[in-house]
C-alpha cells in the first residue's frame, strides 16, 4: 500500500504531465496567420507567405517559396531562398515580426488585426508589420509611443 502522502505527489505529478504542455503552449504568443480577407477565417501561413528574414536583409517584402518552409509557433513560415531560411531556424524570435504579426499600430489600439505585408517598419532590429499605407502614415509619426502603448497591451490581447 503506498502511503496517502505518496499518492497525493504521484496524482499531482500526473495531473501536472497532462497538463504542462497544453500550458506551454498557451505561453506561446499567437502567430497572425489571418487571411487577406478579415473574415475569411484563418490560413497557417505567417505573413502572407512573405519572407520575414527578406525584410531585414533586403529592406523590402519578398513572397516566399514553398520549397523553402520552416514550421514555428504554430504556423507554416516560407522564405526566398535556403540562406534565409536558415537563418530563420537559427534564431527565429529575432526575425519574427513583433505582437505575432499582427498590425502594430493595431495592437496599440488594442485590436488584433490583420496585416498588408507591404507596409512594414524594421526599427530598433525588429519587424512591425501594419493594416495599410494609412495606419502605417498615423504609425510613423510616433512609433516610438506607439510601440511603448502596443508593448503593454499585447499579452492581454491574447487572452481576449
Amino acid at each position: 500500500m503506498i502511503p496517502s502522502s505518496s499518492r497525493r505527489v504521484l496524482l499531482a505529478s500526473g495531473l501536472l504531465a497532462l497538463v504542462a504542455p497544453r500550458l506551454a503552449r498557451a505561453a506561446e504568443p499567437s502567430v497572425n496567420t489571418l487571411k487577406n480577407s478579415f473574415f475569411g477565417g484563418r490560413t497557417d501561413t505567417a505573413i502572407n507567405g512573405y519572407d520575414t528574414v527578406a525584410y531585414f536583409n533586403g529592406g523590402r517584402p519578398v513572397k516566399g517559396d514553398e520549397r523553402f518552409v520552416h514550421e514555428w509557433m504554430g504556423a507554416k513560415w516560407q522564405f526566398s531562398s535556403q540562406a534565409n531560411l536558415d537563418l530563420f531556424k537559427a534564431n527565429p524570435e529575432r526575425w519574427a515580426p513583433q505582437y505575432g504579426g499582427y498590425c502594430a499600430y493595431g495592437v496599440a489600439q488594442g485590436k488584433l488585426v490583420k496585416v498588408e505585408p507591404e507596409q512594414f517598419t524594421v526599427r530598433d532590429g525588429r519587424l512591425y508589420l501594419n493594416y495599410d499605407a494609412d495606419v502605417q502614415a498615423t504609425w510613423l509619426k510616433d512609433p516610438a509611443g506607439y510601440v511603448r502603448t502596443a508593448d503593454g497591451k499585447f499579452r492581454s490581447l491574447l487572452g481576449k
